[in-house]
């Protein structure tokens, strides 16, 4: 009797084995265990934008006191993002990868004091610009260091990634006579070379650097020259083109209406949108 039970129970186990494996078959793109789903529905409106930044980069988007994430472009991607009527995510990211974060499609945009250069238009489509940028030269007060000839025998300091490298390798006869081109994660961790004389000099974007400069009154100098004037915008991938028209959209927008002159003169104390 023991031996009949027993084999009727292993036939109905293996009937139930069946039926579930056959259930999951036929369930046709559910996902694994544990795996989200993340390919949109064809047609699917997008709900979500995904920024990338470089949370040191003040007063574009850093951390405050609290750890929170502000700034100018916060503020200007949160005002678009409303306007759009979606959420946004703000995602730190090595920006030395930034293209690759962005084309791999980690994020959805680059939104953080990206310059718009020659190199980086031939790997992603950008947003109008929206704001004018200087590569300074930020030596210590009291240095002797007065112009770019003076930049010759000296160790010179800049952030890995950045355009500034790009504005430095455009002009090969003044980074030839360095004595040492370094390149640091971030802004903050070159200026405090420099505090510390580790570095001579600090080559990098005006609305950063003078951002720092006001925070310890005295203690840095910007000398006249300069390496170059450049222009911010929103990188984004070359086929999203649609949200790329939504985006220029809003920016537009606030243009016209005062939100961007509003959001500038809370950061910078004046109108400074192009």
């Amino acid at each position: 009797m023991k031996k009949w039970v027993a084999v009727a129970m292993t036939v109905l186990m293996s009937g139930l084995l069946l039926a579930g494996c056959g259930s999951s078959s036929s369930a046709g793109g559910a996902n694994e265990p544990g795996k989200a789903n993340t390919e949109p529905e064809k047609g699917a409106v997008q709900q979500k934008i995904v920024i990338g930044l470089d949370d040191t980069f003040a007063p574009m988007g850093f951390r405050d006191d609290g750890g929170n994430l502000v700034g100018f472009d916060v503020d200007m991607a949160k005002e678009v993002a409303s306007r759009l009527d979606m959420e946004v995510e703000f995602k730190p990211i090595d920006w030395n990868s930034k293209e690759v974060e962005l084309n791999s499609k980690k994020i959805d945009m680059i939104w953080n004091g990206l310059t718009i250069t020659k190199e980086r238009l031939e790997k992603i489509a950008f947003s109008k610009p929206y704001m004018a940028n200087r590569q300074i030269v930020v030596v210590l007060s009291g240095s002797d260091i007065k112009t770019k000839a003076d930049l010759a025998g000296k160790v010179v300091g800049t952030q890995e990634g950045s355009s500034s490298v790009d504005a430095l390798n455009a002009e090969p006869e003044v980074t030839g006579t360095f004595k040492e081109l370094r390149t640091y994660a971030d802004f903050v961790a070159v200026l405090n070379e420099l505090s510390i004389g580790r570095v001579e000099a600090v080559v990098g974007d005006e609305v950063v650097l003078k951002y720092y400069m006001n925070k310890k009154p005295g203690t840095f100098a910007a000398i006249e020259d300069n390496f170059g004037e450049e222009e911010y915008g929103v990188g984004l991938r070359k086929d999203d083109t649609e949200l790329l028209g939504k985006l220029q959209g809003a920016l537009d927008a606030m243009k016209a209406d005062g939100k961007s002159a509003e959001i500038s003169k809370k950061w910078f104390g004046e109108d400074i949108v192009k």
